[in-house]
């Protein structure tokens, strides 16, 4: 038996229960796994709540991310053996598989090996973070020394992770925040630029950093009205990178300055390459050696234990954390 946290019906972080299932046995091209810690994720949160971009199939599991040592390996799976300590990324469906349990069975092309030299806390604060970041700013936007770009919502595990990315290739970090409170705190991280935007002009502040020129890149999770301002203060030939849905309201598309500019306004998750064995294993090497070499390193914000998953999520929606949420299984 495994004790796995589902949902029955859609809602708040209350609606999540208990549930004592048999784990079972993996199937081809699976594994099972005893988890050690979880990393939380907005689209966890969006998924709960009837919001994510696939609606659950009730009663429905959780987790995308984790960090696990593997128990066992069904037919087919090479490369692993019991007693490996992995890491799950996130590249499944939540209606196929989640990892919100004390034990778990996983697809084999969604685990990794554990980074050399980091805790199951950090292992489980790494991927999604990291491979989301890599995938739009490297991979995408090629983004190099010099390059300008904005990271929105940047205290958020992504954002921090965007930020360590654009320094260590050399690249302008300007980072923004609704709140003087994490203004200093995103500096500390090695943010170039930080705009306060409770206090200052988001297009003066950007057109500040870059001394007039405009980022090449903007990287948003929010969307809605906001877009428009961060395509003023775009250069030209600019990419902005919408990867989340936070905003309320509509996202409209600038198209003065996208047409002034040649802007590319593109939707982006990390779905786009994590079943592309090639693109997977460049951003696993670049993660993977960015942590070894000290570029890249997990902020995390706070721990929970799993019988406190309902109080994580509460605390993940506040949006007070400063980094990653990791809930630890005892076992």
């Amino acid at each position: 038996m495994t004790c796995m946290v589902r949902f029955h019906r859609t809602g708040g972080p209350d609606v999540m229960q208990f549930d004592d299932l048999p784990v079972g046995d993996p199937r081809p091209g699976e594994m099972r796994v005893r988890v050690e810690a979880i990393g939380l994720n907005r689209a966890e949160a969006m998924f709960r709540s009837g919001a994510y971009l696939e609606a659950p199939r009730l009663p429905a599991r959780l987790g995308y991310e984790a960090s696990a040592t593997v128990e066992s390996l069904g037919d087919g799976v090479t490369g692993f053996a019991p007693g490996d300590p992995v890491s799950v990324i996130p590249a499944f469906s939540m209606n196929d598989y989640g990892v919100y349990a004390d034990k778990a069975i996983v697809p084999a092309y969604a685990v990794m090996r554990r980074p050399s030299g980091a805790s199951a806390i950090e292992a489980a604060a790494i991927w999604m973070a990291y491979l989301t970041a890599w995938g739009a700013l490297i991979d995408i936007g090629h983004l190099g020394e010099g390059d300008a770009v904005v990271v929105t919502a940047a205290s958020s595990s992504v954002g921090l992770a965007a930020i360590q990315i654009a320094n260590s290739v050399g690249a302008i970090s300007i980072a923004t925040t609704r709140t003087r409170a994490k203004a200093a705190a995103l500096e500390d991280l090695g943010a170039a630029h930080v705009v306060v935007t409770s206090e200052q002009d988001l297009v003066a502040g950007i057109n500040r950093a870059t001394g007039g020129k405009g980022a090449r890149l903007v990287f948003d999770p929010v969307g809605g009205p906001q877009v428009e301002r961060l395509a003023e203060a775009m250069s030209r030939d600019g990419v902005l990178f919408i990867y989340g849905a936070l905003a309320a309201a509509p996202t409209p598309f600038p198209i003065i300055a996208a047409m002034q500019k040649a802007l590319t306004l593109r939707g982006y998750t990390l779905f786009e390459f994590v079943r592309d064995k090639e693109r997977l294993a460049r951003a696993s090497a670049f993660i993977e050696n960015g942590f070894a070499g000290g570029r890249l390193k997990p902020v995390v914000a706070k721990t929970f234990t799993l019988d406190e998953i309902v109080k994580a999520h509460v605390y993940m929606e506040s949006n007070e954390q400063f980094g990653k949420i990791v809930v630890t299984v005892p076992h």
